[in-house]
């Protein structure tokens, strides 16, 4: 196994991925666990291996993701965009394919806070004009 590896921390929502892209072919893990046992449902195998297929590179690569926060969706969704990241950042024509997937755009979106007075973020309690 080679020791280089290329870093990116990417987050989604309140998840937060550590993402370390080795060159070679190797099981990929995700907080120290083979990927199919942490990750068993295979809309969140497509969604993590997105930007590897989009650039043809998914033979030439593996990962090793430290992820914590959140669900398990939101975690598949903030190691997609640090893999589209690492990628973007290693070769140019990646960069062009996956800007043009928006897998390089952060996805902002967060739960709302509570204000003051009301039962969450907006709900409020029912009004009566009598």
């Amino acid at each position: 196994m080679s020791d280089k590896y290329i870093f990116s921390v990417w987050k989604r929502k309140t998840a937060t991925a550590q993402v370390k892209l080795f060159e070679g072919t190797k099981d990929s893990t995700i907080n120290w666990k083979n990927i199919t046992e942490y990750i068993t449902r295979k809309d969140l195998f497509d969604t993590i291996f997105s930007p590897l297929k989009l650039c043809k590179a998914k033979d030439g690569f593996f990962f090793e993701v430290k992820v914590t926060w959140s669900g398990i969706s939101a975690q598949a969704q903030a190691i997609k965009h640090g893999l589209s990241k690492i990628l973007a950042w290693k070769q140019e024509t990646f960069k062009k394919i996956l800007k043009s997937a928006w897998m390089l755009t952060r996805d902002s979106r967060i739960v709302e806070r509570k204000k003051p007075g009301l039962h969450k973020a907006r709900k409020a309690t029912q009004w009566s004009k009598r």
